[in-house]
C-alpha cells in the first residue's frame, strides 16, 4: 500500500490524483491526439490522463514543455533539470523534485550534488556551476515579481551565455506552473 511522502527523496514516487483521470480506452480522438505528443512513448501517466480532460490545453502544453526541458540547443539537460529541481524544492513539490533529481543524476552521472540538495535543501553547500544554477533558480522562484538583484553575474562567471540563461529561466518558470498543478491535482506517495 502507498504511503504519503514526508520529505524530498531520490526514490521513484507515485502520484495519486485528486481529480479523476480519463480512462485511456474511453478517450476521445482529440484527447488521444493530445496525449501522443507527451515524452513517454510506452505509457501515459495519471498526471497526463488528468490534463487530457482539457485536450486543447494539453496539446499546447506538451510541445512547450518538451522544448523547454529537452531542447537541443542552449543549456545542458542537466542544467535544465537543476532549474526544475531548485524550483520544486522552493515550491515544496516533492514529486517533481524526485523526478528531476533522478534525471539530473542520470544525465550528470553523479549523485553527490543532488544528495546534498535533497538533504540540506536551500542550505546546500554547492560549488561552481552547480552553485550558480541552484542559487539563481532559488532566487527566481522566490522573487518572480522583482528580478532585480538576481545572481545573473554568477551564471555569466560560470560560463553561461544568454541562450543558456534564457533556457534556465524557462525551466524554472515552467516548474513554477507545473509544481502548482501537481500540488492541486494530486499528491506524491511512496510506491
Amino acid at each position: 500500500m502507498s504511503q504519503h511522502v514526508v520529505d524530498f527523496t531520490l526514490d521513484e514516487l507515485d502520484w495519486h490524483p485528486r481529480v479523476r483521470p480519463i480512462i485511456l480506452e474511453g478517450a476521445t480522438a482529440e484527447q488521444r491526439d493530445a496525449m501522443k505528443i507527451t515524452p513517454s512513448a510506452t505509457q501515459v501517466s495519471d498526471y497526463i490522463l488528468v490534463l487530457a480532460q482539457e485536450a486543447p490545453m494539453l496539446n499546447a502544453r506538451s510541445p512547450l514543455f518538451n522544448e523547454i526541458m529537452y531542447g537541443k540547443d542552449g543549456l545542458s539537460r542537466g542544467g535544465r533539470e537543476m532549474g526544475a529541481l531548485a524550483a520544486s524544492i522552493v515550491n515544496e513539490c516533492i514529486f517533481c523534485a524526485s523526478v528531476h533529481a533522478r534525471r539530473h543524476v542520470q544525465l550528470e552521472k553523479r549523485s553527490d550534488v543532488i544528495e546534498t540538495i535533497l538533504r540540506d535543501k536551500l542550505d546546500a553547500d554547492l560549488h561552481g556551476l552547480d552553485r550558480a544554477l541552484f542559487d539563481f533558480s532559488v532566487a527566481l522562484t522566490r522573487k518572480t515579481d522583482d528580478p532585480a538583484g538576481l545572481p545573473v553575474a554568477a551564471l555569466r562567471n560560470a560560463g553561461l551565455d544568454d541562450l543558456e540563461i534564457l533556457d534556465l529561466v524557462h525551466s524554472i518558470a515552467v516548474f513554477g506552473w507545473a509544481n502548482r498543478l501537481m500540488h492541486t491535482l494530486g499528491e506524491p506517495r511512496r510506491k
